[in-house]
């Protein structure tokens, strides 16, 4: 990946400012404007091997009429991405403003109309270098987000569920490897730069996610915790790195973590009884390059934090919490012609808790990707991906699973 889709990336998952990514540039008074983002589209086939039951699997399994092949038409694991980006120093203080909206390519219905928009980033942040920033708002989350950015199927589509079209994005390595970082209202503070050094805590909107049982992914239910019910404080996450550039040797080293009390009905009882624990998760990762070659490794590991979206299946409602973890390596080598060739191996793993039985709780989802990414302009790429899928319950039953996508990626 060369330096401009580095940056043209980052600017479209964190809708950096217009100094980290300058898209369409306008001069507007004490402003200056930014409309930045990117389309990407993405042809994929699947063939699946089994048809078993595995909750929270993410292997594509054989349809109801037993065919074991699918092709769709999809964005991939990057939303397509038209964001507004607004930035002014007023009294020595750096301002941003943020708001974007991520239109997706593949839909079902009759119209095509419906499910294919969402609105994932809307914030203000202020500050400066010499005492760090604040943002207020809706952005990525901070657990885990270093993980999905250093995922090189972001500029494509990954494994997991290749046959879902209609969703607005793809999986990537989320939930074979990381825990989805999501999209969060935050108030977040941001430290200033020490030489490489810096740190980003926030309180979070409570309970992310305690209403995945009613809708999202299919097989992602499990014993989630349904409801929304008063809670007694607001979710907490943080991250510290490291960033080093030493002649034709760079790096990342980061380490983070996040706790949610999270607090819910279930309707798993049919009595509404109130549940109630404290799920957290901590992660550590790095991201190497030398020369052409690059290198990434991560880890994290959870007590109630589920798997794939954060607080899936984390917990049972009769034996309480399940641990989790996980990880995933990623080797990558620009070639002469300038294509990165690249290959990545995650596993995202799921405990029964406390005297829990067999079921068909999922195990393990383990992926296995290879991935060309070539830059035909400066911000144009054509990708071409394969992967292998397996997904294993804790009752033995698995599904394992084929796919490879074709397609492209613009950025501005």
């Amino acid at each position: 990946m060369n330096k401009n889709i580095k940056l043209a990336v980052a600017g479209a998952v964190l809708a950096l400012s217009a100094s980290a990514n300058a898209g369409i540039v306008i001069p507007a008074g004490d402003w200056t404007l930014d409309v930045n983002g990117n389309v990407n589209a993405f042809a994929s086939w699947h063939k699946a091997d089994h048809s078993a039951t595995v909750t929270g699997g993410l292997a594509t399994k054989k349809d109801t009429l037993s065919e074991d092949a699918g092709q769709n038409i999809n964005t991939g694991l990057l939303p397509t991405w038209l964001g507004f980006t607004g930035t002014t120093r007023q009294n020595d203080t750096d301002v941003t403003f943020n708001i974007s909206m991520q239109p997706g390519v593949s839909d079902n219905g009759a119209t095509g109309d419906f499910g294919t928009t969402a609105f994932r980033t809307s914030y203000v942040s202020f500050g400066d270098k010499s005492w760090g920033s604040i943002k207020l708002g809706k952005d990525l989350g901070i657990f885990a987000s270093d993980a999905i950015l250093s995922d090189m199927t972001l500029l494509g589509v990954g494994g997991g569920l290749a046959s879902q079209s209609g969703a607005n994005t793809t999986l990537g390595g989320i939930g074979s490897g990381y825990i989805y970082a999501a999209w969060k209202g935050q108030v977040a503070y941001t430290t200033p730069n020490f030489n490489g050094f810096q740190a980003t805590v926030a309180i979070t909107n409570p309970n992310q996610g305690n209403t995945i049982g009613t809708g999202g992914l299919t097989g992602l239910a499990g014993s989630n915790l349904y409801g929304t019910v008063n809670q007694d404080r607001f979710g907490l996450e943080g991250k510290a790195s490291y960033a080093f550039n030493a002649d034709n040797f760079s790096g990342k080293l980061w380490v983070g973590g996040a706790s949610y009390k999270v607090k819910g009905t279930t309707s798993a009882d049919g009595a509404g009884t109130a549940h109630e624990y404290t799920a957290t998760a901590a992660d550590m990762g790095a991201n190497l390059n030398a020369g052409n070659a690059g290198l990434t490794a991560y880890y994290y590991t959870g007590e109630g934090a589920g798997t794939t979206l954060f607080l899936g299946n984390g917990y049972n409602t009769t034996y309480g919490k399940r641990d989790s973890d996980g990880g995933y390596v990623q080797a990558t080598y620009v070639l002469p012609t300038k294509t990165k060739f690249g290959v990545a191996f995650g596993r995202s793993n799921l405990d029964r808790a406390a005297g829990e039985g067999t079921s068909a709780l999922v195990k393990s989802n383990e992926r296995l990707t290879v991935g060309l990414y070539h830059p035909l302009t400066k911000h144009l790429n054509l990708v071409a991906e394969y992967n292998d899928m397996e997904s294993k319950a804790h009752d033995g039953a698995k599904n394992s699973a084929a796919s490879g996508s074709l397609g492209a990626i613009l950025f501005f």
